[in-house]
């Protein structure tokens, strides 16, 4: 069974910059999909980027694009994501998940992720 543990979150200005951290535990990550999502106030759970463990490609959610990175480091068996130039409208609860099927890092479907991180929140004050 695969656990996640997110880290990184807090209180940014508008225009700061964050990186979250998700530690991936309960089996070595030698292929698979992670990613990140988030989930603003009041509103449904949305996906924000996702990578392909072994191959290392990238996806991302077009408000995000050239803002924010996804990463990996395979030797701690962790991934990042690194936020930059951060809007109000960024504020939300970030979740990291990850899947064993490497595939589905293409896809940015909730659904298709099976093991889930707690969340973390990332505030934005404008």
């Amino acid at each position: 069974q695969v656990q996640l543990a997110e880290s990184g979150g807090g209180l940014v200005q508008a225009g700061g910059s964050l990186r979250l951290s998700c530690a991936l535990s309960g089996r070595t990550f030698s292929t698979g999909a992670v990613a990140w999502f988030r989930q603003p106030p009041g509103k449904g759970r949305e996906f924000v980027a996702s990578l392909a463990w072994s191959a290392g490609s990238t996806f991302y959610q077009g408000s995000v694009k050239g803002r924010f990175t996804i990463s990996r480091n395979p030797s701690e068996n962790t991934f990042y994501l690194q936020m930059n130039s951060l809007k109000p409208e960024d504020a939300a609860v970030y979740y990291c998940a990850a899947d064993p099927e490497e595939y589905v890092w293409e896809f940015g479907e909730r659904r298709l992720f099976h093991h889930w991180g707690q969340g973390t929140q990332v505030t934005v004050s404008s």
